[in-house]
């Protein structure tokens, strides 16, 4: 083996962990729906939370990646410790996936059909394809499907460089002596261990040890120390992402630590005592490709076997080694580790906007109270919705566009745009009820009051705020274009309620019937309830415009409203609701 094989066999592993990489990042995007309806089909249950763990980690090839989605989760509230086990165990049995895969190109057989199932007969073809998708194709979904198919056959060219590279090893009396070295089970679990924890992926280590079988120098006896080894390093992941999480995040990272290191120990104990006691030549034997993956998903099952009916136990060692603070924790609303799973990223904060609407929505019902009845606690708690409003749209807005600089789907991408609109309309929503809790602090203290016919007029058009208020937050909550579309429809009859109001104060104060301090604040009051009016309509026409993908708001509502009878209809009904008295 030259220089020249040497720079191959880099050359090939950079391919290799580039191809796997670009894939598993394609896979996540184009089964971003999917992760999340598996995440919502979580329950107590052990073998759900382990079939979720093995399904995800199957679709996105590793099982790093998704035990750095469970720590997210569960520092973001989204699942509980006992759930996480549960799915990191299934993570352990999913990533075994990858090494069936690789060992397919260890196909031998002059059958045509079985050359035709060797990655590499199939893989120009998947290439091709690839290429013309990710090239020539405007849909995001399809340019996904191209890039994983662009990624696999990356990483397949990737290994068949490799184990062309290091054909010539076989011959070299150095290498043969360092994997006779490696039949000293420790030696074998520490280099496993390294290699895995370096390139922080279980699955591209076992494609590594598959690509150095060919060279017929590995045997089982040297493999299946290096196979627990990987388990062992896959773990250097979830630890890291788990700095600076909240406590149950650092014990999900733990249990997969504790799981990995038990097992582990476990098995390698009975390995030693076999290998002892009854030195079975199957371990001198060279190790094949499919070899390599039956032992690397036998392990892994046999670790689950073990240790499932005890994941209590390991939930009680979690806790011991990450105690609970003296000091109370605050969960974060949006995890950044949930950035590497847009979809669950995504749906978190569409969950986190959802309690924005109902604080912003809280604080204008208050407000509204107090204008009937003020006191000092309401005026507190009005404030403190609204700071509380404030500060989710900073965390939204700043996460949202975090989120769209990243690689999503074009309905995720639609969605994220919703988002970052609707959050300023909710922020202001809250500012305006601000307002009105402010102009009741002054009537208050100047001890005003409106006119009997003010109050009434005043109560309907609060009426019919308060019902716009429930129209949008169903119409946002649940994509409800009834909804929607009523609330369009009460904006403009809420519109002209204030003209209407503004008209017979001006009628008031000129038959000496109002005060100029009380006109004042009537006219606030007016001023800001038409224009949370108008953010609700904000919000509804986002509603209607995500349906049709098309984000132009303000002529898509013009041509709704001149053009749709449903509205015309809507409209005609809120304008008989909401009238005024006649003037007397």
């Amino acid at each position: 083996m030259d220089i020249f094989d040497v720079l191959t066999l880099i050359g090939g592993l950079c391919l290799f962990l580039f191809g796997m990489n670009v894939m598993g990042q394609a896979l996540e995007r184009r089964a971003g729906n999917k992760l999340r309806g598996l995440l919502d089909k979580l329950t107590a249950s052990k073998s759900a939370g382990f079939l979720t763990g093995l399904g995800i980690t199957a679709i996105i090839q590793s099982s790093s990646a998704t035990t750095v989605m469970v720590v997210g989760f569960v520092n973001s509230g989204l699942m509980t410790l006992k759930q996480a086990i549960n799915v990191i165990m299934g993570a352990n049995v999913g990533t075994t996936v990858t090494a069936w895969i690789l060992s397919l190109s260890g196909i031998q057989s002059d059958s045509l059909v079985m050359e035709l199932l060797k990655p590499s007969s199939f893989t120009p073809v998947l290439a091709l394809v690839g290429i013309i998708f990710y090239m020539f194709c405007n849909s995001n979904d399809k340019k996904d499907t191209g890039t994983i198919l662009l990624g696999f056959a990356t990483l397949m060219f990737g290994m068949q460089t490799m184990s062309g590279a290091v054909a010539g090893l076989a011959e070299v009396p150095e290498f043969q002596n360092l994997f006779i070295m490696f039949k000293n089970p420790i030696l074998g679990v520490a280099a496993g261990a390294l290699l895995t924890a370096i390139i922080q992926s279980s699955s591209a280590s076992v494609g590594i040890l598959q690509a150095l079988a060919v060279t017929g120098q590995v045997s089982y006896g040297a493999a299946i120390p290096i196979i627990m080894g990987q388990n062992i390093g896959t773990c250097v992941t979830a630890m890291l992402s788990s700095v600076g999480a909240n406590k149950n995040a650092k014990r999900a990272a733990v249990v997969h630590l504790s799981f990995n290191v038990i097992g582990s120990a476990v098995w390698l104990g009975i390995f030693c005592i076999v290998k002892a006691l009854l030195s079975p030549a199957l371990l001198d034997m060279p190790a094949s490709l499919f070899g390599i993956a039956v032992c690397h998903s036998a392990f892994n099952m046999l670790c689950t076997v073990l240790l499932m009916p005890m994941s209590g136990l390991l939930e009680k060692l979690a806790n011991r080694i990450v105690p609970d603070a003296l000091t109370l924790e605050v969960v974060p609303e949006l995890d950044e580790r949930l950035l590497a799973t847009p979809s669950i990223a995504l749906e978190n904060c569409r969950n986190v906007t959802m309690d924005m609407a109902k604080t912003s929505f809280s604080a204008l019902r208050e407000s509204l109270s107090s204008l009937n009845l003020y006191s000092p606690e309401l005026a507190k708690s009005v404030r403190e919705k609204e700071n509380k409003t404030d500060y989710y749209e900073d965390i939204l807005g700043t996460y949202l566009v975090k989120l769209s600089g990243s690689h999503i789907g074009e309905a995720d991408s639609t969605e994220a745009a919703k988002l970052l609109k609707v959050i300023g309309d909710f922020e202001r929503i809250s500012d305006h009820g601000l307002n009105i809790l402010e102009s009741a602090e002054e009537m208050d203290e100047k001890n005003l009051k409106f006119t009997s016919s003010a109050q009434a007029e005043l109560s309907v058009l609060s009426s019919a705020v308060n019902e716009i208020l429930d129209l949008t937050f169903e119409a946002f909550s649940t994509d409800d274009l009834d909804k929607a579309t009523k609330a369009e429809a009460l904006e403009e009859v809420i519109d002209g309620l204030k003209e209407q109001m503004r008209t017979r104060h001006i009628l008031r104060l000129q038959r000496g019937e109002c005060t100029i301090d009380a006109g004042f604040i009537w006219s606030d009051l007016l001023t800001n309830l038409e224009r949370i009016s108008d953010h609700c309509s904000n919000i509804a026409g986002c509603v209607l415009d995500t349906v049709k993908t098309d984000m132009s708001f303000h002529e898509s509502l013009r041509d709704f409203r001149d053009y749709n009878d449903e509205y015309k209809s809507n409209f005609r009904n809120y304008a008989a609701t909401y009238t005024l008295a006649a003037i007397k």
